[in-house]
């Protein structure tokens, strides 16, 4: 007797860390893993934005610093945390919400800068804890409807 089944999607919390480094193709290869085809180069832009931002302002590109990411799968819902060990960003203060700038040209002169206009963008959640060296991304994909915002 056969038996054919799909892999049910894991609840469980995976992991991998990494000294600061901008070499992130294997990370990102690995945190990709579960990501539908069709959604994976918006979602692959928008964690490589928040990793390079970890490394680079959170870490300052110390390589005695690590970044941490957690990452889990849930029904239709892609969670990561990324967690660096830098100074923390001031997320209650920035300037401006990214989510509702008018446009790119906007958040370009502005101290929230590009990287956030492309998390809130590219996200359904975005939310900072820890005093700002945790970021907690979660994109919602429907396989049946809805179009990626990068193909």
């Amino acid at each position: 007797m056969v038996a054919l089944f799909q892999p049910s999607i894991q609840p469980h919390w995976g992991s991998l860390s990494f000294v600061s480094t901008l070499y992130l193709c294997p990370i990102l290869d690995r945190l990709m893993d579960r990501v539908p085809h069709k959604w994976q180069a918006e979602v692959r832009l928008g964690l490589q934005e928040a990793l390079v931002n970890a490394v680079k302002h959170g870490n300052h590109l110390d390589p005695r610093k690590v970044i941490s990411v957690r990452y889990k799968t849930s029904g239709n819902q892609y969670w990561w945390i990324i967690e660096d060990q830098g100074g923390g960003f001031d997320f209650e203060n920035c300037c401006c919400d990214c989510a509702d700038a008018a446009t790119p040209d906007e958040i370009a002169v502005d101290e929230c800068g590009r990287g956030l206009y492309i998390l809130n963008q590219i996200f359904d959640e975005v939310q900072w804890s820890r005093g700002g060296r945790e970021l907690h991304l979660c994109k919602h994909i429907h396989r049946w409807f809805g179009l990626p915002l990068v193909c």
